[in-house]
């Protein structure tokens, strides 16, 4: 590596002061911005840290607090998922890391603007936009994305005036993966249950008004393809004061066909199959017998169209298209019958998925895959130094598990390029101090971590007024006025 030329601005960046006292001149230190502070921008944060005791890190969010989706995406009843904020915060409050909330990046500031201050730069700004089902009647009221309620129970700001009607008797849900699941068991949990956590209020009180009963969560394929994890399943099972209501015709053939599907997959479908068909022990059937809500798994069906109230302002139901299965396992495609069957429902929630957008248009962007195209984490592009992680680099697949091997790999691609020399690091790089006087003129105030620990702490004292682990707040003005207070 060079020495940092004499003239440079930013000289202070590359002098050490060594045991006497004394400056020296060095290499200047590496410095890494990840845009996003979900789970994907926290691991590459911390794997980077790891691994390169000289590498500086910012983590850049568009929000005034941390987290992403353990914050806004992990079901209120899951407290337990949450624990990975405690390592997030270890990382965050690391002596070479630094967080900067309520920066928009491709609006406040440009990824380009971002490149030419660090020597890398991570996009890991997830997945922030819906799938939409493509059907007549989809934007009729009544139906929603599964990303915004469960935005809105979860204290996104942007999902804050939603206001869901929960007047209905029936809810479809399409899609048959975890966060279908965590929807339906919130729409049927017991409203003492869930007082104990940290759903937001209003959502609290508009579920305590709900007059659903019966929730239907709909799927294109069969039993064996189903996409939820085992221990969604069972905890649906589970659910005080609710019983499972399912078509033994659906689970035809299901009992032969696992002995050829991989054992966390027939461990899956063996726990849906007794739940759907056995006969219940005593205790079961007397819990099952009080149970005042249902919910059940619907198979081999594809929605159509939402069909509308008479006066068309609203959904009445869904008209779902039969299919059946050619083919065997995970790889088994939906073929459409001809047959048709109308659901009739208020409420309709679409779990067909997330995907990323582009959030500034000098980045490679795939629309067709909702990806940002990569190598191993690597974006091909004309400035080497540019990375992605997470759902934007791979879609919204896995668990929270995945996306640490994922930011992972992506962090070991940077950290080898910084070591061959594809990344150079020759030339001192300002970081964050060339960038905030860019938001200074544009009237961007960051958020520090310091500040988001005054959030938190407000959050966590209201909720120990009412019995709650928090209390969130629900605006980005509220938030901003804690941290300026």
């Amino acid at each position: 590596m060079r020495k940092c030329n004499i003239l440079h601005p930013w000289l202070s960046q590359c002098l050490r002061i060594n045991g006497r006292g004394q400056a020296s001149f060095s290499s200047c230190s590496p410095k890494v911005c990840i845009v996003g502070s979900g789970p994907a921008g926290f691991y590459t944060a911390h794997h980077v840290i790891k691994a390169r005791q000289d590498a500086e890190v910012d983590i850049y969010e568009r929000l005034p607090v941390p987290f992403g989706l353990v914050r806004f995406g992990v079901a209120p009843d899951h407290p337990e998922v949450k624990n990975v904020i405690n390592t997030f915060t270890q990382t965050a409050k690391h002596s070479r890391c630094n967080f900067y909330g309520n920066i928009n990046v491709g609006k406040d500031v440009s990824v380009e603007e971002l490149q030419q201050a660090y020597h890398a730069v991570v996009l890991s700004y997830g997945a922030e936009d819906n799938r939409k089902m493509g059907i007549p009647g989809e934007d009729l009221a009544g139906v929603y994305s599964a990303k915004d309620f469960v935005g809105w129970y979860n204290g996104l700001p942007s999902c804050q005036k939603l206001n869901p009607d929960l007047s209905c008797d029936t809810a479809v849900i399409l899609g048959q993966g975890n966060v279908a699941l965590d929807v339906a068991r919130i729409l049927l949990s017991p409203i003492n249950i869930l007082k104990k956590t940290d759903i937001t209020q209003p959502a609290l009180e508009a579920l305590e008004k709900s007059q659903v009963r019966r929730v239907l969560i709909v799927g294109r394929r069969g039993p064996i393809q189903i996409a939820c994890t085992i221990k969604e399943l069972r905890e649906m099972a589970k659910l005080p004061g609710t019983r499972p209501e399912m078509l033994a015709a659906d689970f035809d053939g299901i009992t032969e066909a696992l002995k050829n599907v991989p054992r966390p997959r027939k461990r899956l479908t063996e726990l849906l199959l007794k739940t759907a068909l056995e006969v219940p022990n005593e205790e079961e059937q007397e819990r099952r017998s009080k149970a005042s809500r249902v919910w059940a798994f619907q198979f081999f069906r594809s929605p159509v169209e939402v069909l509308a109230s008479p006066d068309k302002t609203r959904t009445a139901g869904i008209r779902l298209a039969v299919n059946r299965l050619e083919g065997s396992g995970e790889r088994a495609q939906a073929v459409l019958t001809g047959e048709l069957e109308d659901v009739p429902c208020g409420l309709i929630i679409s779990s067909i998925g997330y995907k990323s957008t582009l959030i500034d248009p000098s980045v490679p962007f795939d629309s067709h895959k909702a990806i940002v195209p990569n190598i191993n984490g690597r974006v091909p592009c004309f400035i080497s130094g540019l990375y992605c992680s997470g759902w934007l680099k791979t879609g919204p697949t896995g668990v929270i598990a995945t996306t640490m091997n994922n930011s992972f790999d992506t962090a070991k691609s940077l950290l080898d390029d910084m070591a061959s020399g594809t990344v150079d690091l020759s030339a001192s790089k300002a970081g964050f101090h060339s960038i905030t006087g860019l938001l200074e003129k544009r009237g961007v105030k960051p958020v520090l971590f310091s500040d988001w620990e005054k959030i938190d702490s407000v959050e966590t004292s209201k909720g120990e007024a009412i019995g709650k682990p928090r209390e969130k707040i629900l605006t980005v003005q509220e938030m901003l006025q804690v941290v300026h207070k």
